[in-house]
């Protein structure tokens, strides 16, 4: 078993205020959305207010929402993003988010068992934007192995 985790933010701005109508399928899908990812394999945890997400937290913004989430490792979070129900709303996302141009994703190893802040999330996004991927902040387009993930040894 590894000693390190998958760790996750991603952040989008809304077009319109979370309670507009143009938000209401999102906000209708969210509770779906998200007990999908906790039933998914290598799901570990999720940042989550009194009302089960996340729309109450926005350190980046009154109109950016966060989803911050920790997992097994690189495949089951890329299996829930990209291999799930959760597609349906991937293929919405411009429906009720503005395209942006700076990375607004980034993963990176935590310790098995650690819960990592909205301060550390974004410590993380903004040394991904500012540096580039490295293995202290990643994404899907270039990965890095955990810290104490085996290293293949040369053959002799």
């Amino acid at each position: 078993m590894s000693t390190y985790q998958l760790a996750q933010l991603n952040i989008a701005t809304m077009k319109e205020p979370l309670e507009s109508p143009s938000m209401a399928d999102f906000v209708a899908n969210l509770e779906r959305i998200n007990a999908l990812a906790e039933a998914s394999p290598g799901y570990v945890w999720r940042l989550q207010d009194e009302a089960g997400d996340a729309t109450a937290f926005r350190p980046f913004g009154d109109d950016v929402l966060v989803n911050l989430s920790v997992w097994r490792d690189v495949q089951a979070l890329s299996d829930y993003v990209y291999k799930s129900a959760h597609t349906e709303m991937l293929k919405r996302r411009q429906d009720w988010f503005s395209k942006v141009s700076a990375a607004h994703m980034v993963l990176w190893w935590v310790p098995a068992g650690h819960r990592p802040s909205v301060v550390e999330a974004a410590e993380r996004l903004a040394l991904l934007r500012d540096q580039g991927a490295s293995a202290d902040a990643f994404s899907f387009r270039q990965v890095f192995a955990a810290p104490n993930a085996p290293v293949a040894q040369p053959v002799e």
